[in-house]
């Protein structure tokens, strides 16, 4: 049998235990109930909320009901709350190691993997670097970081270093979109088209601009901001190209709380349109499945296999639309991407 490559997990947020459970053995007992929901926790997941959307049938709590990917075993761990490193540890059948700083988790392992449920990525570049400097396949969760020059510079350690390096948003290659997509046929030549997305965050944004680039793909020209204290409304403009939304996609940010992060999806066309809802983290385990393969594919081969490279280039255009909204949050005018994207 072959062996399972073994994983160094950089923080126990939400993302890592989110992905965890589709790789690796772990309890799926103490996954639904880590610590009582009434104490103080930090980590959503903490609550049984990961256990949630993977084990959905009630009365059978230990059958998962989405893919389990596999190949794969925690052996390293690291987080800046040793308790949650603890939980963590715990639900992975005690296999791993809890490192004392995140330096330690790339040592003896064969992918390190950067988990970021929320944050903009900031600090990915001294995260990845020590994996990276010892030649260690690292992939980096959304955002890659939170500007161009800064997710250039960890690529560019990689390859330095001889080191693979990937970073995804679920939304690029959830299977729901997919399945929307496929009905663009019913619309004639697409004009415009919405998405009710998660925020301008670059955590947020991250995924908006992903599921825009699976729909209606890359070659965003210019970002511009509307909005008010109680909304606020993205436009991503394609230009003139005819296989591209012509007035562009708008992404919706301020819609109000709703429970399970579905995203609405409407596309308009010259022969008519169609929407959908996409079933937030019930949907979301599959698109996280997709990616776990790509690594496992990546890690077997040693190398990004196709489509990545495609994929992660993706990612840093997604960036530079992250910079250019915030630019035009400032400014009240439209943004050129390309100018985040010059080298």
């Amino acid at each position: 049998m072959a062996k399972n490559i073994r994983v160094g997990l950089i923080h126990c947020d939400t993302h890592g235990l989110w992905y965890g459970p589709l790789m690796a053995a772990h309890d799926p007992l103490l996954l639904q109930r880590p610590m009582d929901p009434l104490e103080k926790h930090r980590h959503s997941w903490q609550t049984g909320v990961c256990h949630q959307f993977f084990y959905t049938d009630r009365d059978h709590p230990t059958q998962m009901t989405v893919p389990h990917v596999g190949g794969f075993e925690f052996v390293k761990l690291w987080d800046e709350d040793r308790a949650a490193a603890e939980q963590a540890k715990a639900i992975f059948l005690d296999k791993p190691v809890i490192c004392d700083s995140p330096e330690e988790v790339s040592d003896d392992v064969d992918l390190v993997f950067i988990a970021n449920c929320n944050g903009d990525g900031e600090a990915h570049v001294d995260l990845a670097a020590p994996g990276l400097k010892k030649g260690v396949s690292t992939f980096v969760d959304k955002p890659i970081c939170n500007t161009v020059e800064k997710a250039r510079s960890i690529v560019a350690m990689g390859r330095a270093h001889n080191a693979l390096v990937f970073s995804l948003s679920i939304l690029r290659v959830e299977p729901a979109i997919a399945d929307f997509r496929r009905r663009f046929s019913d619309v004639g030549e697409l004009s415009f088209a919405t998405i009710g997305g998660y925020g301008s965050t670059y955590a947020a944004m991250v995924h908006n601009v992903a599921a825009c680039h699976q729909l209606y793909g890359d070659g965003i020209q210019t970002v511009q901001v509307i909005g008010n204290e109680r909304h606020e409304s993205i436009l991503l403009d394609y230009g003139e190209r005819d296989d591209r939304p012509r007035h562009g996609v708008m992404i919706h940010c301020t819609t109000g709380s709703r429970r399970f992060a579905p995203l609405y999806l409407n596309a308009y066309g010259s022969q008519g349109d169609v929407g959908a809802t996409v079933l937030g983290q019930y949907a979301y385990p599959f698109g996280t499945v997709e990616i776990i393969r790509m690594l496992q594919r990546m890690c077997e081969r040693k190398r990004l296999v196709p489509p990545m490279p495609l994929l992660l280039e993706q990612m840093i255009e997604s960036i530079a639309v992250c910079q250019a909204t915030r630019q035009a949050q400032r400014i009240g005018l439209a943004v050129n991407v390309s100018d985040y994207l010059k080298d």
